[in-house]
């Protein structure tokens, strides 16, 4: 039976972004000891995602510095916690989510077993839990997009790269995770941005690679033609984005078994279909991720609004150009948070949590 340590960790995870919740089968807790060890697991409950030195976690803890260094380096370098390091400061350290996070770090670490243990995990309950506030939003794939639009830098792909001064780029843990279990597909793997620090943090750990910006717009123009949906995270600010399919991605997967994707998904556009240029070719029906287009009995596609998220790849490959993006009315279009935090802060509020770590929590709380 896990040690107490461990419950208290999950119930911690479980405070962040879509959480980290139980199961009957209890592999979440397997999950959690084959991650973390139990010094490992106690220091994670001492942090928070505000990132602090080594120094700063020392005096408020009352241990030793170098002790306390290298047990962070080392859960920096098995993928449990971020790092952030800029040049003439010192490296600063603070917990992750699961999703984004820890699942997310996992590229140099997986192996067979931890995918069999992810995947029975996501499939018990953690994809009920990314279908409900899925953490990345999906924007237009680039040669879908009207340019008579005002498109938003932060919904244009390129712009978005173009926009970042430090880029790298690693392998799909999806992909990745489901080729382990001989259950992947042919898609393009290396296609996962990072940016800034997040970069940095991804090339420090050997899961990524510094590239520049012509061999990113490439890499971009592959996922397009591969049928891959573009998904940064929600947020204007982001440091990273994730070209996904929805054979693998835990996101697009969880969010396809709703009834109505385009409620959950973050996107302002949606799929239309000129009915007199359309001849039924259905090669939008093979494109899209979301089965949200069906040819109907007079040989037209026909899109369900409820299921599109908007993400043009049906628009694309069109023969005859009968399928295009358009815009969303004002009245329904959403603008992401400014930054990552903003936005974990509004998912904790929804959900009825907060990001203060419950040692912290439980601590104030006697003191009342």
């Amino acid at each position: 039976m896990p040690s107490q340590v461990y419950y208290d960790l999950r119930e911690q995870l479980d405070q962040y972004s879509v959480g980290f919740p139980s199961t009957e089968s209890g592999v979440e807790m397997r999950i959690l000891e084959e991650l973390f060890t139990e010094e490992e697991a106690a220091m994670y409950l001492d942090l928070s995602l505000m990132l602090e030195t080594p120094e700063a976690v020392a005096q408020r803890l009352g241990r030793e510095l170098n002790e306390v260094t290298c047990l962070l380096e080392t859960m920096v370098d098995k993928g449990l916690i971020f790092r952030i390091k800029k040049e003439g400061a010192p490296a600063k350290y603070g917990a992750v989510p699961y999703v984004v996070g820890s699942w997310d770090y996992q590229g140099k670490n997986i192996d067979k077993k931890r995918a069999e243990l992810f995947d029975q995990y996501f499939r018990e309950a953690f994809r009920r839990s990314l279908g409900e506030a899925p953490p990345l939003r999906s924007v237009p794939v680039n040669k879908s997009i009207d340019y008579s639009w005002p498109v938003a830098p932060y919904e244009d792909v390129r712009e978005i790269l173009k926009s970042r001064d430090k880029i790298s780029v690693a392998k799909c843990i999806c992909r990745t995770s489901q080729d382990l279990l001989d259950k992947g597909c042919e898609k393009p793997v290396e296609v996962c941005f990072q940016f800034g620090s997040h970069a940095q943090y991804y090339v420090d750990k050997g899961m990524g690679r510094f590239i520049g910006l012509e061999e990113a717009l490439g890499i971009i123009d592959r996922c397009e033609e591969a049928g891959l949906v573009p998904q940064p995270f929600v947020a204007q600010e982001i440091g990273g984005m994730c070209n996904c399919c929805g054979d693998c991605c835990e996101i697009l997967q969880s969010i396809k078994t709703h009834p109505k994707p385009a409620e959950k998904v973050f996107t302002n556009y949606y799929a239309a279909v000129d009915r007199d240029a359309c001849q039924g070719c259905a090669t939008c029906t093979d494109r899209c991720q979301m089965e949200a287009i069906t040819i109907g009995a007079d040989n037209v596609a026909e899109v369900d609004r409820d299921r599109c998220i908007g993400c043009g790849l049906c628009s694309t490959t069109c023969p005859d150009k009968a399928v295009t993006l358009r815009r969303k009315p004002v009245s329904e279009c959403r603008v992401p948070p400014a930054s990552g935090q903003e936005y974990l802060m509004q998912l904790a509020s929804s959900r009825g949590k907060s990001l203060v770590p419950l040692t912290i929590q439980k601590k104030s709380h006697s003191l009342r």
